[in-house]
């Protein structure tokens, strides 16, 4: 391979050919200057404010409620046995409350998905916004 050296003593040439960096710094700085003015949004959308509720300080934090769902589709609210209408009633009291309280869902490791899907499903329907799995921790 033959280098170009400009001179007569015949060794390499030591300075940096700076042309080909030159020429990728400018299309880099092109591009993005037709990028940045993309970047920003035409159509201004004004977000809603979040709304935390403050619990006061000395409040007791509210209890969680405990539903569980044995296989064949008997329910228990805290481990008192309801049917599907008084589980509609009750969790519709519950999601009027300040500060709403949250939902533990219990369920048999044999119950099918399908039971426990009506049962979010009418949790949500009534208002509650916290539904929670309850499981087992693994050994």
């Amino acid at each position: 391979m033959a280098f170009s050296t400009g001179n007569d003593s015949g060794g390499p040439m030591a300075e940096i050919n700076v042309t080909p960096l030159v020429d990728v710094m400018l299309v880099l700085l092109i591009i993005f200057m037709i990028t940045t003015p993309l970047m920003s949004h035409k159509v201004q959308v004004e977000l809603p404010q979040a709304n935390l509720l403050k619990r006061e300080e000395n409040a007791p934090p509210v209890p969680p409620i405990t539903i569980a769902v044995k296989e064949d589709g008997k329910l228990f609210w805290n481990d008192e046995p309801i049917t599907k209408e008084v589980l509609e009633s009750r969790l519709s009291v519950e999601a009027q409350k300040t500060p709403q309280p949250q939902v533990n869902l219990r369920g048999d490791k044999t119950t099918k998905y399908r039971i426990i899907a009506e049962v979010v499903k009418t949790a949500q329907a009534q208002g509650i916004r916290k539904v929670g799995y309850v499981a087992t921790k693994e050994r």
